[in-house]
Formats: C-alpha cells, structure tokens, sequence
C-alpha cells in the first residue's frame, strides 16, 4: 500500500470549493481558500483535494503551488482531474472524476514515467461495479457517494444511502471514502458501515472551528 496513506484512521479528505466563500472577487476567495487549506493542514485533515475545475492548468499549478506552502507538507494535497499539474507541482497525487482520465492510463503513466512509488491515484465512482474497475485498474483509494442528499452532489443521482456503501465496502480492498452531504451527526453511520474515511466540502470549509471538527471524526461521533 502507499506510504502516503496514514495509519492514523478515519482518512479525512477536504475537497475544495473556493466558490464556496462569500466573496466577489476572485482574489479574495483564493485568500479564503488558502487560509482554510492551512487551518485544515494544522487542524489534522489528512487530505486536501484541490477540486477547483474552472481554472487553467496554469491558474491551477500556481494555486496548488501556494496550497503546498501553505500547508508546509502536513497534508497530503491531491489535484482534481489534472494528473499533468499534479506531475508538475509534485502533489501527492490525483483525483479523477468519472469523465476524467481512466484511472489504469494515470496508472501506467505515473509507473512508467514518474518513477515515484508514493504517488496516489484516486477516483469518484457511484457504483459497486465502478469501484471495482478502479481497484482492477489500479486506483490506491475510491471516494463512494453521494452518500445522503446535497446540492454539490446532485448531479450524481439519488444518494446511495448506507447500504449501498455498506456493500462497496465489503467488496474493496483499498480504501472508501465516503462523500456526499457528510456531517458531523451522520459521519459515524458512515464509518460504521465500512468506510475507511470521509471526505467533504462543507462540512470543513465552513466550520469555524476546525480541529474540533476533526477530533471528533477521529473519535467517530
């Protein structure tokens, strides 16, 4: 297994939203995001997904480059989608979408020509049979969802609800993380039911009090 997957669990994953700030210009909003990317590093979050879809690859190395200062190498940040900004800002790894790059060409590029053992491939499924096929294809990790109804999710489909996760669980051998209208009153269900961790974008993003959030995800509450 990769050596960047903690021992420490549940696995905390903070998905990105700089939209998600109050805030009309983009200058600010991308100083609110690189200050809770630093709150989240400090407060104990394991991952930071950089889910910022609408940028350039340019605009995106260069914001990845400062989320990568600003959390000082505490976290493990992976980029959305771009396995060439997550190459060349060297992140921890990437995250694929279902319309992104096939989890088994990122995994054939990063063993062939990255050279790095450490480095993470991770994808979004919202079935049993695509989780499976992104394990096959070697994927380190799967983020299952959406897990209850939320608006950043709808257009995934209906939420697959606790069984559904419960199943994917059972069958996997690498990690699931579950997302998808995640809160602190429903995240121990969640990890009752099998997952290995949670990931979010709310429920980090727009709490003021992060490490309280994140001590009790650890304790399972």
């Amino acid at each position: 297994m990769c050596s960047l997957l903690p021992i420490r669990k549940p696995l905390l994953c903070y998905v990105t939203d700089r939209h998600g700030f109050v805030g009309d210009e983009a200058e600010a909003r991308e100083k609110l995001l690189l200050a809770k990317t630093g709150q989240a590093a400090k407060a104990g979050v394991d991952w930071i997904q950089l889910r910022e879809k609408d940028l350039s690859g340019k605009q995106l190395a260069g914001l990845a480059s400062e989320v990568l200062r600003v959390t000082a190498g505490v976290s493990a940040i992976l980029i959305n989608d771009r396995l060439d900004v997550a190459c060349s800002v060297k992140a921890a790894g990437v995250h694929l979408g279902e319309h992104s790059l096939p989890v088994s060409e990122a995994r054939r590029f990063v063993e062939e020509r990255l050279a790095r053992e450490d480095f993470l491939v991770g994808a979004s499924v919202h079935s049993l049979e695509a989780a499976r096929k992104a394990e096959q294809d070697g994927a380190n990790y799967v983020i299952f969802g959406p897990m209850f109804a939320t608006p950043s999710k709808a257009a995934f489909g209906a939420p697959q609800g606790l069984e559904g996760l419960r199943r994917v669980c059972a069958a996997m051998q690498i990690p699931v993380l579950a997302i998808g209208g995640i809160t602190l009153e429903n995240a121990g269900e969640c990890l009752e039911a099998g997952a290995s961790g949670i990931a979010a974008i709310r429920l980090f993003q727009e709490t003021t009090d992060l490490p309280a959030v994140v001590e009790r995800l650890r304790l399972g509450l």
